[in-house]
C-alpha cells in the first residue's frame, strides 16, 4: 500500500518562490471521488502544494470534490529538512500538488507511465512544537526500540523480487499485486504497522533520479516465510484520466512494482513509521477499518495474531483478545486476501469478526452504495462499547472520506450515554489507542 509523504522536491525549492500550501478538509469518499481515485495518504488535514498560477483552478477543483480550504500559506512557511516538510503538525505531512491522480495505491495500464506529484515521498519524523511554540523533532522516547531508517535513499538496500501474485480475481476492478522481496544479507528489520520505501529506476520529467515512494508492509516482522528474510507489499497500480487532456495516466512506481518478475532487483529504504504499531498486550482488542490496499498493515496484524507458523515463533505473544476487521472494496473480486481472512474467521470465530462493505454490490440503509462508514453506522453501538474498553486499539487505513462518516456514527452512539465523541476521541488519541493513516 502506497503511503504518506512530504513535499515533492522540497530540498530544491527556492525560498520566496511563488508556491502556496492549501490546508483542505472535508474531502469525502463518495461516487465522484471513487471514480477519480483521489487518493492522497494523510493522517490529519490534507495539505496541497499549489503554484501561484494554478491557485484559482485548484480552488475550483477542490470545491467540486467537496473540500473546504481552511488556510493558505506560502511554502516558505514550511520547515524543510532533507526530503520532508511539515507545518508543525504531529499527524500531518505535505504532499505534492494534488490531482485526481494522487494515490497511495496506484493503477495498471499500457500507456507510458507518468510520474504523479504525490508519489515523491519523504520519510523522516515530522516536526512538532513544544509548549513554548518552538519546533523540535518528534519525541523519540515513544517506541524508542522500533527500527527506523536503517537504509536511506542515498544508500538503499538492493533486494530481489521473490514473487508477484495477483490479488484481484476475475471480474474485479484494477490490478493489485502481493509482492514478496528477499532481504537476505541486509540489516533491515521491521515490525507490523511500519512501511518501506521503494525507489523506482529511471529519471523523472526533470531528468533527476526518481524519488522513493512509501508502501505499508503487508507481512509480519518474520515475513511471509517466517524466516526473517522477506518483506511483503500490497500494491495497486494507479490508473486515472488526466482531468484536462483525458489521457490515461499510469503511476510510475506502481507500474514498475506490479510488473516485477522473480529475480528482479529492487532498491529498498526504511523501515519508517510508528503511528500504526500494534499494542504488545496479547489481550488487547483491535478494531480495524480499512479500504482497498489499506488492508496491508491489517494483514500483518492478523498474521501476527492468528497465523499458525507465526504463532509458533512468537511464544511471548499469543493473541487472546478480540479483533474486528471492517473492510471496504468496490466488488467481491476486489476483496484482497479473501481466502486468508475467511479462513481466520472460520478457525477463530470467538476472536475474529469480519465485516465487508462492497460498495458496488451492496446498498446502505438509504439505498445508496455501501461504504465502510455505513457498516460502522450499522454496528456503532457495538463498536462504541468496544472502544470504551481501555484495552481497545482502533486502526483506520485507506481512503480519506470514511473518517467523517465513522465519526458521525460513533458520535451518535456516544451521545446516547451523554459523551461527546470529539472530546473522547482526543483522549484515546492521546492515550495511543486511536491510529489513523488515510489517503
Amino acid at each position: 500500500m502506497y503511503k504518506q509523504g512530504a513535499v515533492e522536491g522540497a530540498a530544491s525549492i527556492e525560498p520566496g518562490s511563488r508556491v502556496f500550501v492549501y490546508e483542505v478538509v472535508g474531502l469525502r469518499q463518495n461516487e465522484e471521488t471513487e471514480q477519480t481515485n483521489y487518493q492522497i495518504r494523510q493522517s490529519g488535514s490534507l495539505f496541497i502544494k499549489v503554484p501561484y498560477n494554478r491557485m484559482n483552478q485548484e480552488m475550483r477543483r477542490l470545491t467540486r470534490l467537496g473540500g473546504k480550504i481552511v488556510s493558505i500559506q506560502p511554502l516558505t512557511a514550511l520547515y524543510l529538512d532533507d526530503s520532508k516538510a511539515t507545518l508543525g503538525s504531529t499527524n500531518s505531512k505535505i504532499t505534492g500538488l494534488a490531482t485526481p491522480a494522487s494515490a497511495k495505491s496506484e493503477g495498471n495500464g499500457k500507456a507510458t507511465p507518468v510520474k504523479t506529484p504525490s508519489e515523491a515521498k519523504g520519510f523522516a519524523e515530522p516536526l512538532v512544537k513544544d509548549t513554548k511554540g518552538k519546533t523540535m523533532t518528534q519525541a523519540k522516547a515513544k517506541h524508542a526500540d522500533v527500527p527506523v531508517n536503517t537504509y536511506r535513499p542515498n544508500a538503499p538496500f538492493i533486494g530481489k523480487c521473490i514473487s508477484n501474485e495477483v490479488l484481484v480475481r476475475e471480474g474485479g476492478i484494477g490490478i493489485v499485486q502481493h509482492l514478496k522481496f528477499d532481504l537476505s544479507g541486509s540489516n533491515l528489520k521491521y515490525i507490523e504497522g511500519q512501511s518501506i520505501g521503494i525507489i523506482p529506476p529511471g529519471l523523472d520529467k526533470n531528468g533527476k533520479p526518481e524519488k522513493l515512494r512509501l508502501y505499508s508492509i503487508a507481512s509480519t516482522r518474520h515475513g511471509d516465510d517466517v524466516d526473517d528474510k522477506t518483506v511483503s507489499l500490497c500494491v495497486r497500480q494507479l490508473e486515472y484520466k488526466h482531468p484536462e487532456s483525458g489521457k490515461t495516466i499510469y503511476g510510475v512506481c506502481s507500474t514498475y512494482l506490479t510488473g516485477l518478475k522473480p529475480g528482479d532487483e529492487v532498491n529498498i529504504t526504511g523501515p519508517v513509521g510508528k503511528e500504526m504499531l500494534l499494542p504488545d498486550d496479547p489481550e488487547a482488542n483491535v478494531i480495524m477499518m480499512g479500504t482497498g490496499t489499506g488492508i496491508a498493515p491489517m494483514r500483518a496484524y492478523l498474521w501476527r495474531m492468528f497465523n499458525d507458523a507465526e504463532k509458533s515463533v512468537n511464544q511471548d505473544y499469543q493473541f487472546k483478545g478480540f479483533a474486528w476487521l471492517l473492510f471496504g472494496v468496490p466488488t467481491t473480486p476486489n476483496i484482497l486476501y479473501k481466502e486468508e481472512l475467511e479462513t481466520i474467521q472460520k478457525k477463530y470465530p470467538q476472536n475474529f469478526r469480519l465485516t465487508y462493505a462492497i460498495s458496488r454490490e451492496q446498498k446502505n440503509a438509504q439505498g445508496g452504495r455501501m461504504y465502510i462508514q455505513d457498516r460502522v453506522a450499522e454496528n456503532a453501538d457495538e463498536l462504541w462499547k468496544l472502544i470504551k474498553d481501555s484495552k481497545t486499539h482502533t486502526y483506520i487505513c485507506g481512503l480519506r472520506g470514511m473518517e467523517d462518516g465513522i465519526d458521525a456514527a460513533l458520535s451518535t452512539a456516544a451521545a446516547k450515554e451523554g459523551v461527546t465523541w470529539s472530546d473522547y476521541q482526543k483522549e484515546i488519541k492521546k492515550a495511543g489507542r486511536w491510529h489513523v493513516e488515510t489517503y
